[in-house]
Order: structure tokens, then C-alpha cells, then sequence
């Protein structure tokens, strides 16, 4: 029984079904969205479960919602932007997947779940503590078995796991981590919003050797990148 209500809660029904995410995959396209890797992952993945029910029918439309603890779930547009820009003709690609990938800031684990099948190993960490466990939960639920969390201060990386092929930040520092920075592989990526409460820039910054280029993508608003821990 409790693998039956399993896949009805994946599959989704109304407003959650699976025409509705192919609706919001065709705007993704029609917004720029080309790669189809990204494209298909968003597609297969239920955004409804990371969120309450009271918001699931709102999963699919091309927007950020609260999850609690003052934090959203990034609108899938961006989801997919920052996804897109990290894998693009990357040097570490193979066979279409990253090697290591560190997430800052897990969240409900939305963002895990997209880059999950498209890296071979993922490292997630989250300062708030019962936010981590509901993205165990879900990426536990949808079969990901390449996801690695941590609960600490995401502004620090996770040295031990690095270097990493790509960093994805889900949460705005003023300035870039120093040590994010010094946690990229050679040819690298870091996707990170920069900036204050209100103006931000998505940054995607290339490492090679110990420079780093880079490259302004949109304009953006995430919640800020805090120092420290949450327990509950």
C-alpha cells in the first residue's frame, strides 16, 4: 500500500499531473532553456513533493514559494538557468554528467534533485537543520542514491569533498566565499547570486589556474547566504 500511494504522490494528478509540467517545460523553452539534459530532468522530477500541500497546485507555474524558515524554492526558470550554465560545454563532462557537484544551501532539495542525475556525485550542505532532513526525505523518495548532506555553514563549502567540478548557491552572500572560490577544480564553474536585498547578479565564475572569469547572467533575487547553523 505504501508503495502505492508512493507513485500516485510522484505521478501527481490536476494540477500536478503530468501535463502540467509539460506546460512548464515548454515555457522554460520559449524562455531560452536549450538543453535538453536539463530540460528532461526537470520534467521527470514531481516539484509538488518538496512542497506543502496546501501550495502542491502551484508546483508546476514558473515561480518561488515558501518552504519555511524564510527560505523559497527557487523559481524552476532559474533552476534550470543555473543548472544550464554549469554543465554547458564543460571540460569535466562525461558521458553528460559533472564529477563532483557542491550545492550551498539544500533547501527542500528541489536543486539537489535536478542536478543529482547529472552529476556522479553530489555534496549538499544547509545551515538549517530541519529543512535538511525534509530534502533527505524527498531525495530519498525519488531513488537518488549519489547525494552526500551535511549540516553546517554553507558560505565555508565542504572542503574534505573538493575540489569540485561545479558549485551551485542557492542563497545571496554580499561578497563571493573566498573559499568557494578556492574549492573549484581546474575549469570549475560557481553559479552564485550576489548581492543585497535589493540588487542582486547571478554570477557564473570560471576557474583556470588561479584565475577567475567572470560572467554576469541575469538579474536575480534569492534570500542572503547567512553564516552559522540552525538546529530547529
Amino acid at each position: 500500500m505504501s508503495n502505492q500511494v508512493s507513485n500516485v504522490n510522484l505521478a501527481g494528478i490536476g494540477m500536478t499531473s503530468q501535463r502540467t509540467r509539460e506546460r512548464l517545460i515548454g515555457r522554460l523553452i520559449e524562455q531560452g532553456i536549450g538543453d535538453w539534459s536539463v530540460l528532461d530532468v526537470m520534467r521527470s522530477t514531481p516539484r509538488h513533493i518538496f512542497l506543502e500541500e496546501a501550495l502542491a497546485h502551484k508546483a508546476y507555474e514558473d515561480v518561488s514559494l515558501p518552504i519555511g524558515y524564510n527560505q523559497t524554492i527557487s523559481q524552476p526558470y532559474i533552476v534550470a538557468k543555473m543548472t544550464e550554465a554549469v554543465l554547458k560545454n564543460h571540460p569535466a563532462l562525461e558521458q553528460g554528467k559533472l564529477g563532483n557537484v557542491l550545492e550551498v544551501g539544500t533547501g527542500c532539495g528541489y536543486q539537489t534533485a535536478i542536478i543529482a542525475p547529472l552529476a556522479r556525485k553530489v555534496y549538499s550542505v544547509e545551515r538549517i537543520k530541519p529543512l535538511l532532513e525534509k530534502a533527505r526525505k524527498n531525495i530519498r523518495l525519488l531513488g537518488l542514491n549519489n547525494v552526500q548532506f551535511k549540516h553546517d555553514d554553507g558560505s565555508l563549502g565542504w572542503k574534505e569533498k573538493g575540489p569540485f567540478d561545479a558549485i551551485i548557491a542557492a542563497a545571496a552572500p554580499q561578497q563571493v566565499p573566498p573559499e568557494l572560490l578556492a574549492q573549484l577544480a581546474e575549469n570549475g564553474r560557481l553559479i552564485i547570486p550576489v548581492g543585497g536585498d535589493d540588487v542582486q547578479e547571478l554570477r557564473l565564475i570560471t576557474r583556470t589556474g588561479d584565475e577567475f572569469k567572470t560572467e554576469i547572467v541575469a538579474a536575480v533575487r534569492f534570500v542572503p547566504l547567512l553564516v552559522g547553523q540552525i538546529q530547529n
